[in-house]
């Protein structure tokens, strides 16, 4: 019971690392990448739908962004999309793509986008924290059902910890690998 506790734990605290990690795909370094552009929710026939399941989405050159929608009639929606987003970045489109020139990072900016990516790494570290607490309480709740002793609930705790331990340091692997990006000119 203790080690499915523990594997679903970890099953979890994988998956706020994956999320964090396209989180940070999403923040801007000055490098063109589809990842900037694929979360953004576009207005399509009155859903909103993540820009990747409209168009084919390109990098053809380091600072560049080729956007080709699958149905050209969705052009306008998917500009005003990125127009809406928090990206700073101004499409342009000939009726058939729409292209994005990705501007270098101002200094002012890099230090916003440093403090945003802290920010995410923090709340990344809160969510495994969560996940601990919830994982010890059911532990605890075990032990004091006499489904496991003390002693095994002790080194299941010291599982745990180490377990919480581990995603703490990816996630903040995740956000220096991040930060670097930003610093890079």
């Amino acid at each position: 019971m203790a080690s499915s506790t523990l594997q679903n734990i970890e099953r979890k605290m994988e998956k706020s690392a994956e999320i964090l990690q396209m989180e940070m795909g999403s923040i801007r370094t000055g490098r063109a990448t589809p990842a900037l552009v694929e979360h953004i929710k576009v207005d399509y026939a009155g859903v909103p739908t993540p820009l990747k399941q409209l168009a084919g989405i390109h990098t053809p050159e380091a600072r560049l962004l080729v956007i080709q929608p699958w149905d050209r009639s969705s052009i306008r929606d998917i500009e005003k999309a990125i127009l809406k987003s928090d990206l700073g970045l101004t499409p342009t489109n000939d009726g058939i793509v729409i292209r994005i020139a990705v501007p270098q990072l101002t200094e002012e900016r890099r230090l916003e986008l440093t403090k945003a990516v802290k920010k995410r790494v923090e709340e990344g570290k809160i969510v495994i924290r969560n996940l601990r607490r919830e994982a010890m309480e059911e532990l605890k709740a075990l032990e004091k059902n006499k489904e496991m002793s003390q002693d095994e609930l002790k080194r299941t705790l010291d599982q745990l910890q180490k377990i919480t331990d581990n995603h703490i340091v990816e996630t903040e692997r995740i956000g220096h690998h991040k930060e670097a990006e930003l610093a890079e000119i």
